[in-house]
Parts: structure tokens; sequence; C-alpha cells
């Protein structure tokens, strides 16, 4: 009976969230609310403080909505992109759980295994919604850390994930925020990231794989398993204490070069995604160390991210084209390997490759370039029919936020100008050999034979077509037909606008009448043209915005 009364008002407290959510969204995107006038910066300032509520609010939900704004701000193609900046600082700092709680999920979780630590801090080194840290010493004389997960959590994240599926049933059912976009689905993904989270045992593989590929550079440390130690609710790690990375003051204070480590950050960065494909989604810098020989320290790998084989065997054609500087190379490419769809328009896309590349490859290289890339995509890919898939966009925030640790380190520091020596071999070869090599220019072939053997079919039924008259050239000036749409949508805001006008001075006269009573009908007739008033204003606006991002 507790529990269901629990379940009951939790379900409550979360749709009283949505629903608040939802009318302030709508608020919002009404013309008629903004005294003086809809602006974009007007616009800009009520989405901000929007994000910024939404943030405090997701953070009063707890663990489960917390997980679930950091994996949407990797959704820039649904949410505005100052939404997906807010989420992206979302931390999930909350105060720790008693310390009786965990020695009893230890003996819960580890049995006997216990007697292999002989002393626990009951001082945690760090709590968050998931877990907290606790330092340890073992029999063995091996100091460790215990990342021990509260108490319930469980119960109380299958329960939220329910109710986020009955809100992203809702969703997909509304006419406007469901079109060119799959809530259910989504909600799906995240039910199996968010459970997957839970599972310390997975975290401790991520780890493992981690450490293996920087087992040959002394310079990178990440802490090794404990297996022994670890469970479904447990994770125990060696212990390596370290300054962290944005204290610049004592770094120099402990002779070690601030540039040096900036540097060291940004190669291992590199290596994660072109040689191993496999990297740290979240170097923010409470996840970042430097050890006192100037080594370089990774933590917490809940949150991890993998570029899949198909994007990294295209990776060699895209770099070739950006040196190029062939922004319509590019695009196909891109387009190729499911990053863009391929039945769009990729003008609008080719107009911001061919910026971007402008602004990447032309020295001296801004600092902030890769912070300005994330922002145009974001941009471009929000309420349009662009896709950019989960892993880049991890990868884009991965580098941008390590730019940001990077420039705290070292104010001339160009995460651009030090990726250079990495992506060559890329430009010079497209796979692993010969054989790939050779299998390239097949496929090229292969494609030009394809197009050269049409060729004679499509020019006699081109000329069969211009012969019976059925050949027709269609021009279409893109400009001109938004200008013609607004002029009309303007024509019917005039009218509804001077109907509206009648109606009043109609009200007016008839109140002033014997039968006063009589003004509601006009009144009543109005309603519905009001409504219809403010439909087209909005949609004016929504016109004017989209404008800007084309």
């Amino acid at each position: 009976m507790k529990l269901a009364v629990r379940s009951f008002w939790r379900s409550l407290r979360i749709w009283r969230v949505v629903l608040l959510l939802l009318a302030r969204l709508w608020w919002d995107g009404q013309a008629f609310t903004y005294i003086g006038g809809i602006t974009e910066q007007r616009r800009l300032r009520r989405s901000q403080r929007l994000a910024q509520w939404l943030v405090e609010t997701l953070l009063a939900l707890g663990s489960a909505f917390i997980k679930l704004g950091q994996l949407l701000s990797a959704r820039p193609d649904i949410l505005p992109a100052a939404w997906v900046e807010e989420l992206a600082r979302l931390q999930d700092r909350v105060p720790p759980f008693p310390f009786s709680q965990v020695e009893q999920r230890l003996e819960k979780e580890l049995g006997p295994r216990c007697q292999e630590i002989v002393e626990i801090d009951a001082e945690p080194l760090g709590s968050a919604s998931l877990a907290q840290v606790h330092r340890a010493r073992l029999r063995s004389g091996r100091d460790v850390v215990l990342k021990v997960q509260r108490p319930g959590l469980e119960f109380l994240f299958r329960l939220d994930l329910v109710v986020m599926a009955q809100v992203a049933a809702l969703l997909q059912r509304h006419p406007s925020w469901g079109r060119g976009r799959d809530w259910v689905a989504m909600a799906k993904e995240c039910q199996r990231v968010l459970l997957r989270e839970l599972d310390f045992r997975i975290e401790a593989e991520h780890a493992a794989r981690f450490r293996q590929q920087f087992l040959e550079d002394p310079q990178i440390r990440i802490p090794a398993v404990v297996w022994e130690l670890s469970s479904q609710r447990v994770l125990c790690l060696d212990y390596l204490p370290g300054i962290k990375i944005t204290n610049r003051e004592q770094l120099i204070a402990e002779g070690i070069d601030p540039t040096a480590v900036a540097e060291l950050g940004a190669t291992s960065y590199l290596q994660q995604l072109v040689r191993f494909g496999f990297f740290h989604a979240d170097p923010h810098p409470g996840n970042l160390a430097v050890a006192a020989d100037g080594g370089l320290i990774y933590y917490d790998f809940g949150m991890m991210g993998q570029v899949s084989p198909r994007l990294r065997r295209r990776l060699g054609a895209m770099v070739r084209a950006a040196a190029l500087r062939d922004a319509a190379g590019l695009v196909q490419e891109l387009q190729q390997a499911g990053v863009i769809e391929a039945g769009i328009d990729p003008g609008p896309v080719r107009r911001l490759v061919r910026v971007m590349l402008e602004e990447a490859l032309t020295p001296p290289f801004s600092g902030e370039i890769l912070q300005r890339i994330s922002a145009d995509l974001y941009d471009l890919v929000y309420g349009q029919p662009f896709r950019l898939p989960v892993e880049l966009i991890f990868v884009l925030r991965a580098l941008s936020t390590f730019e940001g640790v990077g420039r705290s380190l070292d104010p001339g520091f160009s995460l651009v100008a030090i990726a250079k020596p990495y992506l060559l071999p890329l430009m010079t070869s497209s796979g692993s050999g010969p054989s790939e090599l050779f299998n390239d220019l097949s496929r090229q072939a292969a494609q030009v034979s394809t197009r050269a053997l049409g060729l004679p079919k499509r020019l006699d039924e081109g000329l069969a077509r211009l012969e019976q008259g059925d050949l027709q050239l269609q021009i279409r000036a893109g400009e001109s037909d938004r200008l013609l749409r607004r002029l009309a949508l303007s024509q019917q805001l005039s009218g509804q606008a001077v109907l509206l006008g009648a109606l009043a001075i109609a009200a007016a006269v008839l109140a002033a009448g014997a039968r006063p009573a009589l003004a509601l009908l006009p009144g009543v007739g109005a309603l519905p043209v009001a409504w219809g008033w403010l439909r087209l204003s909005g949609r004016i606006a929504r016109d004017l915005r989209l404008d800007r991002l084309s």
C-alpha cells in the first residue's frame, strides 16, 4: 500500500512538471505574449530562462531525470540550442547518504569479501545522484575507492521510466510536436541507456577497456578495476589522487607546465577518436586530474562514446575532402556515412560546411572554433530534416568541453592545430592497407561505369520527351517563394484584423442601442476570428525564425 501511494504521488509530481512545461512552451510560442512585439532576442531570452528552469526542475526530480537531461543534451535535432547548452552543464551534485547505509550495501553486495576492506573513510570523496565514492584500504595494503550505489535507486528509476514512456506517447500523438520525431523510440533508448547506468559491472568493463588502450602510454593513467570487490551496485577501483586539471595555480606551484598538460590531454583525446574509436564522453574538469609527475588521470567511466565502424571507415575520405576544402564532396561523404539524410536539399548544409572549413583550416586557428562549429550544427539540425547521429554529437560535445579545459590551462590552446598530425595519415589512406585502397578504386570505377551505361538511355528519354512536347523547365526561386507565402499570410492577417475591427464596432453600436444584450453576438463571432489571427501571427513568426537558420 505504501509503495502504491508513493508511486501515485511521484507520478503526479512528474506529470505536473510536464504539463507546466507544455503550458510555458505554448505561451512562449504566441506572438501576442511579447509586449512590444516578438523579436529574435526576446524569444532567445525566454528560451534561456525556460532552459534554466528545466535544469533546476530535473535536478529536483532526481537521478533518472538528471541522467535524462544529460542524454537529451546530445539531441540538438529535437531541442533548441539554448536548451542543449544548459543541459550540457547539468551536473548531479547531491548530498551524501548516511555511512551506515554504505556499510549495509557493501555487506549485502560483497558478503564475506568485505573482510578484505580493513579501512574505509566515512566521509565520501564525492556524492552524485547515482552513487557516492569512499576511499578505502585493502588487507593487501592497496589503496582503492569504492563507488556505492544509492539505496532504493532502482525502484525509483523504473517508476520514473514508466512515466517517461507515458509522456513520450502523449508527445507522439500531438500534431505538431510529434511530426518528424519518434518520441516513443527515444524513450525506449533512454530506458535502455539509463538501466545500463545502474549496472556498475558495465562501467567496470568500460574502465578496463579504456585502460587497455593506454597501457603503453605511461603519461595517461586510468585506475584499474578490483574485480573481486565489484558487483552490480559496487565498483572498486585503484585510488589515483591528483590535482584538479583546471587548478592552474597549483599546477605551476608543483612545477607542472599547464601547456604541456593541455597538449597531453588533446593528444590522448585524438588517439581515442582516431585510433581506438572508444572515448571518454564526459571530460569535464571533475573527471580529469593531473598526477604529481604531470601525467593525466581519467575518472568516471559511466558515460563512454564509441565511433561506429561505418563512420570510421569513411573518416579518411571526409578528412581528405575537408583538407581540399571540398564542401560538396564532404557533404556527399557525410550523406553516405548516414550523418545527413540522403533525401534532403543539401544546399544549406553545403553553405554551413563551406564556412566551417574556411574558419577551421585558415590560420591562425581560433581557440573557440569547435564551440562555434557545434553551435552552428545545433542551429542547423533543430527543426530541420537533418540528422546527426548521437555518436557524432557526443564527439563534438566532448571535444568542445575539452577545448574549454585546454584554454583554462593555456589561453592560446587550439585543438584544431594539435589535431593536424593525427589526421595526416587519414588523408593519405582511406583504410588499413592496399586491399582497402583497391576496393575503394573498384567502387569508384563501378559507380562511373554504371552512370556511363545509363547515360544513352537518359539522353534518349530526354530527346523523346522534347519531341513530344512533354519536357518542361521548372525554375524555383526559394527566396521568392518565401516572400510570396509571407505576403499571402500577411494579407490574411490584415483581412482578419479588419474583420475584428468591424465586429468590435458592431458590438459597440449594439451595446449603445435599446437591446445591449445583442452586442454578445458579434463578440461570440469574433472569437474564432481572433483565434485564427493569433495562429497566423505565430506562423509568420516561425517562418521568420526558419529563414534566419537557412
